[in-house]
């Protein structure tokens, strides 16, 4: 094995090193670009061919590695909102006065400022969790099913009566 062959080798297995250290599959796909150099390489090609095939597989890997849902970039969302991020949200809580939008409440065991969500009634009996922002929770009235589609509701029985 050539100078050029080992340097095929030593180069790939650096660069899958490097990725498993990132986490990312690009240096996965350049990898996968100079093990091809390295096989041209083994099967006699110069060394203008060797880096045009390892340039064309590492790039067609990236771009096939982009396209597919692994390399789709993440939706950047608001960790005030999110349900994954802060399970608060979508807790139900009861607020006993407004004053002017805001009020303080019981909430898991300690005193929370309340922000009302602009539309929103201040009459509802209990409030929804939709946002956290620092220590202030952002509330919604929350919203009744409605009986009439509910399983073992009176419509429902009625109707197999």
């Amino acid at each position: 094995m050539g100078p050029h062959g080992l340097f095929w080798w030593i180069a790939a297995g650096v660069l899958i090193v490097a990725e498993l250290m990132t986490g990312t599959f690009y240096l996965l796909m350049i990898a996968l670009g100079f093990l091809a150099g390295a096989l041209s390489y083994e099967l006699g090609a110069q060394l203008d061919v060797q880096l045009i095939v390892a340039a064309v597989v590492g790039l067609a890997g990236v771009v096939t590695l982009r396209r597919s849902r692994f390399g789709r970039r993440r939706r950047m969302t608001d960790a005030s909102t999110d349900p994954g991020v802060n399970l608060d949200i979508g807790a139900t809580l009861a607020v006993a006065a407004w004053r002017d939008g805001r009020a303080r409440t019981m909430y898991r065991g300690a005193e929370w400022d309340v922000e009302l969500a602009p539309g929103e009634p201040e009459d509802a009996p209990l409030y929804e969790i939709t946002a956290v922002r620092g220590s202030c929770l952002v509330v919604a009235a929350k919203r009744e099913r409605r009986e009439s589609t509910a399983p073992g509701s009176a419509r429902d029985s009625a109707r197999h009566a």
